[in-house]
């Protein structure tokens, strides 16, 4: 699932109040079944093993005093305190092996590295317990454009390899559209659409979702020239301070006064869902 939004809609916060590092204030996270809200910290520190998380800055991710393998390994010695050296040299080496990166460096320091091998050190971290989730906060951002393609492609790979399911956040559309079977547009902390990636990009339904797509650049020039952009008035509103009724309605284009007293909700069938009281699904 891709998450998008401009800056500030709440992507990052969702994703931390998933796996737990901020607290959820309202809202439950369901996760195959079990409320992670109302578990206790042992029940959510056993989940913790299923539910991994990749973070957007891949050198301030990691721990500057400990070495490649030392980063990688932390997650194992955690949870399989009883699993020998010799294990866990074998099990880190072989995810290095996975991710792109060779053996003979797991004595180094992440300062010895680049953006994008710092990102597969975390890459590796995250996937060394063999987790059924991942969430990627925006974790091509950071790197150079033909490194965030290498990074994309391997994720994809070890979606595969290994089963996993990923909640990738981002803020390039085009990023999104290859990774993501399933798309939730937010803003201001709210789901507005919820799609199949291809029903998303084909046939966007709510304004704001329109408004962004409409600022994806297309890379032929004649139909670059020729398409409409439609453009946003007016500033975001304070997070603190949401407007009543639809959270988007100060700067939608269709806005009635009826939005003002009341909020939407997402409707819709599974394959496409919108929060928007002036659009049909």
């Amino acid at each position: 699932m891709g998450v998008v939004g401009e800056s500030g809609c709440g992507k990052s916060t969702l994703a931390r109040a998933i796996i737990g590092l901020v607290e959820a204030t309202d809202g439950r996270a369901v996760w195959l079944g079990n409320d992670l809200t109302k578990m206790s910290h042992t029940e959510k520190r056993e989940k913790r093993k299923e539910i991994q998380m990749i973070f957007q800055d891949p050198l301030a991710s990691l721990n500057p005093r400990m070495t490649v393998g030392e980063i990688i390994a932390e997650p194992l010695k955690t949870f399989y305190p009883e699993k020998s050296k010799e294990e866990v040299k074998e099990e880190v080496q072989w995810i290095m092996k996975r991710v792109g990166l060779l053996p003979n460096v797991i004595n180094r320091y992440p300062h010895e590295f680049s953006g994008g091998q710092c990102q597969r050190i975390g890459i590796a971290r995250a996937l060394i317990l063999k987790p059924k989730l991942v969430i990627c906060d925006e974790p091509v951002s950071a790197l150079d454009v033909s490194i965030q393609a290498q990074v994309v492609n391997l994720l994809k790979e070890l979606q595969k390899e290994m089963g996993l399911s990923l909640i990738f956040i981002a803020h390039d559309l085009s990023v999104v559209k290859h990774i993501s079977d399933r798309v939730l547009v937010m803003y201001l902390g709210n789901a507005v659409e919820l799609a199949e990636g291809s029903a998303l990009f084909d046939d966007p339904k709510h304004p704001y979702t329109k408004a962004l797509m409409s600022a994806v650049p297309i890379p032929d020039p004649d139909k670059e020239r020729s398409k409409e952009i439609q453009l946003l008035e007016g500033d975001l509103p304070s997070p603190m301070n949401p407007p009543s009724g639809c959270v988007f309605r100060t700067r939608c284009p269709i806005a009635t006064e009826s939005c003002a007293d009341k909020k939407p909700q997402l409707k819709g069938e599974d394959r496409h869902a919108v929060s928007c009281l002036h659009v049909e699904v």
